[in-house]
């Protein structure tokens, strides 16, 4: 910037974006001096080096919007993974959720495997039961994916992180029991005939 700029000769830009030509960086400094403003080398590696005529807090501040949209397009979620058995100890199940839940709070999906061993693989139903588990203890943070599915010895689900605003996958609600139906209301009395006239 300024003086510190060391090429012989520089291509320069104004304020607003138009070519003033290709000059020594002296005659350059003695433009952006007369508008108040910096010469900021903005494009070393060109031949010749660019510099452009500007404000250097503006351009500071530019520089730091630019490369935090940059970092935001370039971040992309990764798909990390847990593994259990059926019969995982409530401890160790506790920690691989807690893994789940700060995968998913950074962004990332998470593929939750339960792996069968022996005669484990005739009871499935265990694995589905602590992956319904992992759902209702991430509910706040993500959202199933992918449901549950047999590979092979393995069972596996895919849980993304919930959208923001967006409601996280919450279980079924129990079916309400249907309401008794009213009891019919009794027939009335038949109305008893006329008694007869007295006799005078």
């Amino acid at each position: 910037m300024n003086e510190r700029i060391r090429a012989r000769e520089i291509r320069v830009i104004d304020e607003d974006g138009a070519q003033l030509g290709i000059m020594t960086p002296r005659d350059a400094m003695v433009i952006s001096r007369e508008r108040g403003i910096d010469l900021i080398e903005v494009a070393p590696q060109a031949q010749p080096p660019v510099c452009k005529i500007m404000d250097y807090g503006k351009f500071k501040y530019e520089q730091a919007k630019r490369e935090k949209e940059s970092a935001k397009k370039h971040k992309q979620s990764e798909l990390k993974g847990i593994q259990m058995f059926p019969n995982i100890e409530d401890h160790d199940f506790e920690v691989k959720v807690r893994s789940a839940v700060k995968f998913l709070e950074d962004g990332d999906k998470v593929k939750v495997t339960i792996r069968f061993k022996g005669r484990q693989i005739t009871h499935p139903e265990f694995g589905r039961q602590q992956l319904d588990k992992v759902v209702d203890m991430v509910a706040s943070v993500g959202q199933v994916e992918k449901p549950a599915a047999m590979e092979g010895r393995m069972m596996t689900m895919i849980l993304s992180p919930a959208k923001a605003g967006g409601a996280a996958h919450k279980p079924a609600a129990a079916p309400k029991p249907a309401a008794p139906k009213p009891a019919a209301a009794p027939k009335a009395a038949a109305p008893a005939p006329d008694a007869p006239p007295a006799e005078s």
